[in-house]
């Protein structure tokens, strides 16, 4: 029935002000490691190193933005907008909380960590320097995700557009002078990263301010946010098991391949937010369909925006094939690098048509809440996938091709399990909360 397909411009509506949020904070990251890129490849270990580190305080906690939006969505597509955005009022409380909880545990097992990940030396030693800097910035990450989760839900995108590029914009013009004319390197990059957080959270905080909810927290929805929450902070870590022990295994190889490794993997992890915009206009329709009762259409919007994902994925690889002899230079111009990134571009290149729908089908299931599958269903595929390429990669000295082809047989793992369970009926349950 052509009245249950939702109209493309509706779907782009949503997806391409969520791309430039998305999009944002890895665009400020590889400008920061192109930066930092022409210190040398030492201090972009560092960075390589201290931003897997820095990366989990968000990725652990993503349940703030797509766990909130699950929840705004169904209750603003039964009508109930204040109950929507009071999720996000006590998403932010919890940012708060954690965020600062986690400066204080951050400043204490910083070196530790990095010494665990790259063994006793300089690359540990430049993380070190980077991450307790970087981490000051913590509780104004989780806060900016709290605020994307709830304007996503009540299909409000434009605005957490203005702000996340107003706070990475000034950041991308103050890193480079902080690390060259200030004459303060790798150090710089971090305090630049910290300018960005704050100025984004202090805009989020406003746009709560304004709108006409009470702000006290309330410990009976923080619970039941953390119960959603519970089953992504699982599916999570399972995802950074696998990008920290990569991350592990290149600095273990050699001070070239962990350059050459986060030159990719941050392109990589560029693209995947770029095609999960897709998947934050499924979870915002999906989650308002199911919550005003409408099964059909959340089902038919699902494989139509499979659709989109796949033919998104085929040109982003398309185009990265064309650049491959090019592109990495502007990232570094160390030799050593640049001859260790063929050994991951070609994975990379291949894996985006892949990505493209698994990106896609995550926002539908995300949208319905269906996260106790996606839990389930991460951990299988990284137990059985990636993690076991990887430390074979140590173990026999395969490098970066064992590590990305860890990687590929993960996202295909992915991809059976997701397009399986989107087949079946037990996704689409209606109401405003599941």
């Amino acid at each position: 029935m052509s009245g249950d397909r939702v109209p493309p411009r509706r779907v782009l509506g949503l997806a391409v002000p969520a791309l430039g949020v998305l999009a944002a904070e890895p665009l400020y990251v590889l400008v920061d490691t192109a930066v930092v890129g022409h210190l040398g490849a030492l201090p972009l270990a560092g960075l390589a190193l201290g931003g897997v580190l820095l990366s989990q305080v968000a990725a652990q906690l993503t349940f703030l933005a797509y766990g909130t939006t699950s929840r705004a969505a169904r209750l603003h597509g039964a009508g109930r907008r204040p109950e929507a955005v009071a999720e996000g009022v006590q998403a932010t409380w919890l940012a708060l909380g954690v965020g600062v909880l986690l400066v204080g545990l951050g400043q204490l097992f910083a070196g530790p960590l990095a010494r665990l990940l790259a063994g006793d030396g300089e690359v540990a030693d430049a993380a070190v320097s980077w991450i307790r800097i970087a981490l000051f910035g913590a509780p104004f990450i989780l806060v900016t995700l709290a605020g994307n989760g709830w304007m996503r839900g009540v299909q409000e995108t434009a605005r957490p557009l203005r702000y996340v590029l107003l706070g990475n914009g000034l950041s991308a013009v103050l890193c480079p002078v902080l690390v060259y004319p200030a004459g303060l390197g790798l150090e710089g990059s971090a305090m630049a990263n910290v300018v960005a957080q704050v100025v984004s959270a202090c805009l989020f905080f406003r746009a709560l301010f304004a709108e006409d909810v009470a702000l006290r927290p309330v410990p009976a929805l923080m619970r039941a946010q953390l119960g959603l929450g519970r089953d992504l902070i699982v599916r999570s870590l399972a995802f950074q098991a696998c990008f920290v022990s990569a991350a592990s295994v290149a600095a273990r190889t050699s001070i070239a391949a962990v350059g050459a490794h986060q030159v990719v993997l941050q392109l990589w992890m560029f693209l995947a937010l770029v095609l999960d915009s897709l998947a934050i206009a499924a979870q915002a329709i999906v989650g308002a369909a199911l919550g005003a009762g409408e099964r059909v259409k959340a089902r038919r919007f699902a494989w139509q925006i499979t659709g989109y994902g796949l033919v998104f994925g085929i040109g982003l690889g398309i185009v990265f094939a064309a650049v491959a002899g090019v592109l990495p230079k502007v990232f570094t111009a160390d030799p050593g690098v640049l001859a260790e990134i063929p050994h991951a571009w070609w994975f990379f290149v291949a894996l985006q048509p892949v990505a493209g729908v698994v990106f896609a089908l995550d926002g539908v299931l995300l949208g319905a809440g269906d996260a106790a599958f996606l839990r389930t269903a991460t951990l299988l595929s990284a137990g059985i996938g990636f993690l076991p390429l990887i430390w074979a990669s140590l173990a026999f000295g395969w490098g970066l091709v064992g590590i990305w082809t860890g990687l590929s047989l993960f996202m295909v793992l992915r991809l059976v399990t997701l397009v399986l369970r989107t087949r079946s009926e037990h996704w689409s349950v209606v109401g405003a909360v599941r």
